[in-house]
């Protein structure tokens, strides 16, 4: 029998997490669907339709669908989009950012 395990470290491309996250940062996630889905506001790893896996944040859980969205509106593409997906496009959560600024990845700032 072979185990997988589900910590990984992934590496942040692109700008739509800004200024949360930027590129180039490494990030310690667990990778696995969740049996339960996380809280909103929690920085997930998705499966965005026709693309590779992101990193977003959790804006909203609708029964078997949820909102996702990057903290930079700008430069993102999300739920705002691509509209709310279906829950199984959650594949992990962010634990923690591992470099260069260790440390639990900050809550969005919005005005």
């Amino acid at each position: 029998m072979i185990l997988a395990w589900p910590l990984r470290i992934v590496e942040v491309h692109g700008p739509s997490m800004v200024p949360a996250l930027r590129h180039g940062d490494r990030l310690v996630v667990w990778l696995r669907r969740p049996r339960r889905m996380p809280k909103v506001g929690t920085v997930v790893v998705v499966e965005l339709p026709d693309r590779p896996l992101a990193v977003k944040r959790l804006a909203a859980v609708d029964g078997d669908r949820v909102r996702l969205e990057g903290d930079n509106e700008f430069a993102s593409t999300d739920s705002r989009t691509l509209g709310a997906l279906p829950s199984t496009a959650v594949r992990g959560r962010v634990l923690l950012r591992l470099w260069p600024r260790p440390g639990r990845v900050p809550k969005p700032v919005r005005p």
